[in-house]
């Protein structure tokens, strides 16, 4: 009998030029990672014993599971601010579980929802397997990045649901202003704010600014900020009128009931990870902020240009457009550097752009990126 699979799980491809050619880079030798984003490979200082301890204090076979996750879980988060109210919060494994929970709150099948472009393209794969569409509202470069609200406007369409922002944005490092928020407020969509990167101010001080009178629900985790992707422990946290709030908590703790994901011990130990993990996001902070003033000192006078980061990880590179984006990063590899080209994040493919991860080891990051200066130099 012939196996039919679903359309939905219909993900595979075969490997892209820039894919098979660092494989080939890689077996000539060892190349430079100027795309590094798993902490735990960045030569960080984590402070392992007060971690040992957080985990060691925790019954790891007690199990009381909540859909919403672990009343003591979500105290500690409001404790320190990381969410408005405890019972107005999900517990996932995840973002990425989160958003899955959400696509499948506020859209049917069919139905779309807005998402910046340039972005991180997980969210194309989660929309696959939701059966909803994502439709890109544009992130324009005028010497910085911004979503202009007419544009934003024009997007939506008549099956639109929801309106996500990524703040600070992971390629472009922008971040979520007053403008921007009263213009969601205005067209009255429920917004989703990605801000896993918002412990990690950059060029701009990041606040966490209200969208008032809207759906409004937010997102973080333990993978940024505390550098603890392997813990699995992320949350959602709603805003609104009580009304919405209060529905969108008992569909989403319905759903939520039928995997109870979260890790149990995780939830037991949030607190004191939490506490454990700020030498390890005082680090991060510092290797941003070097690397991203390494760069811009490097680039001065050079056919290179990048624009002002409001926070994140990630700094996006403008080069010449002799090249595209792709033949740039392909070239680099066979200089032994491996960077990001910006059409893995929908920027615009008139214009050529690398995104180099800021958490790379500072040695590591100067050596690329005098590598790709010189092969700048090289073509002009």
């Amino acid at each position: 009998m012939t196996v039919a699979f679903s359309e939905r799980s219909d993900v595979a491809g075969e490997p892209n030029p820039l894919s098979r050619a660092l494989a080939e880079a890689r077996a000539r030798g060892p190349v430079l990672d100027l795309t590094v984003s798993n902490p735990a490979d960045a030569e960080l200082a984590y402070d392992r014993g007060a971690i040992a301890r957080a985990l060691s204090a925790v019954d790891a076979t007690r199990y009381a599971p909540h859909p919403l996750g672990l009343p003591s879980a979500r105290e500690a988060l409001a404790a320190r601010g990381l969410i408005a109210d405890p019972a107005r919060a999900l517990l996932t494994a995840s973002t990425s579980e989160a958003y899955a929970y959400l696509f499948r709150l506020l859209a049917d099948r069919g139905d779309e929802l807005l998402v910046p472009a340039p972005s991180y393209p997980l969210l194309e794969h989660l929309a696959h397997a939701a059966e909803v569409e994502l439709s890109p509202y544009p992130l324009v470069y005028d010497g910085a990045w911004r979503a202009p609200l007419d544009l934003l406007h024009d997007a939506i369409g008549p099956r639109t649901r929801a309106i996500v922002v990524v703040s600070p944005n992971n390629p472009t490092g922008s971040a979520l202003d007053v403008e921007l928020a009263a213009g969601l407020e205005a067209m009255g969509l429920p917004v989703v704010i990605d801000e896993v990167f918002g412990a990690y101010p950059l060029e701009a001080a990041l606040a966490r600014v209200p969208v008032e009178g809207t759906l409004t629900f937010r997102l973080d985790g333990l993978s940024k900020r505390a550098a603890l992707p392997g813990m699995k422990l992320a949350w959602a946290s709603v805003e609104g009128p009580p009304a919405q709030v209060t529905e969108a908590m008992a569909r989403l703790e319905v759903m939520a009931d039928a995997f109870l994901s979260p890790s149990a011990p995780a939830q037991q130990a949030l607190a004191g990870l939490l506490d454990a993990t700020a030498p390890t996001r005082d680090a991060i902070a510092a290797r941003t902020r070097a690397n991203l003033d390494a760069l811009r000192e490097a680039i001065a006078g050079t056919a290179l240009s990048a624009p002002r980061v409001d926070g994140g990880w990630y700094a996006p590179v403008r080069l010449p457009a002799t090249r595209t984006d792709e033949a740039w990063a392909l070239a680099l590899l066979e200089r032994g550097v491996h960077a990001h080209p910006g059409y893995l994040y929908d920027f615009d493919d008139e214009e050529a752009w690398l995104v180099l991860g800021l958490l790379t080891p500072r040695a590591a990051f100067d050596e690329g990126v005098g590598r790709l200066i010189a092969l700048v130099n090289e073509g002009d």
